[in-house]
């Protein structure tokens, strides 16, 4: 009874196991990845290759025009300026710079309606 039990355990394990090496197998023909790299990662390490196949593949659909912090200026608070560790020779203005109130504004923060009424033009 008790070898019937490990004996399922273990073919449930190894068709779990087998699933994921496919889905890999399958995966690598649609994206530019090498398949007998991540075929050998994901048969040798079983659910921690999987998920660095996962992480891998999520990382060739990168979009900068989605990622908030893409080519971001520093947004420093009036306080911490003098901590600012960039100074105007290394293209970054201090924080103190351009505002009234000590807060370095955005650059899509200057923009005026009449702007914004050219661009839809």
């Amino acid at each position: 009874m008790v070898s019937l039990l490990l004996v399922a355990l273990i073919s449930a394990a190894l068709c779990a196991h087998a699933g994921l090496v496919g889905v890999v197998y399958y995966d690598t023909g649609t994206v530019a990845l090498e398949r007998r790299r991540w075929l050998l990662l994901v048969g040798l390490i079983p659910i921690f290759g999987f998920f660095m196949y996962l992480f891998e593949r999520s990382e060739l659909d990168y979009d900068p025009s989605t990622d908030p912090y893409a080519g971001g200026g520093y947004n420093v608070h009036p306080s911490r300026a003098d901590d600012f560790p960039f100074s105007s020779s290394d293209g970054q203005e201090g924080a103190r710079e351009n505002s009234s109130d000590g807060v370095r504004r955005a650059e899509n923060e200057y923009r005026t309606a009449t702007d914004d009424e050219e661009r839809t033009q």
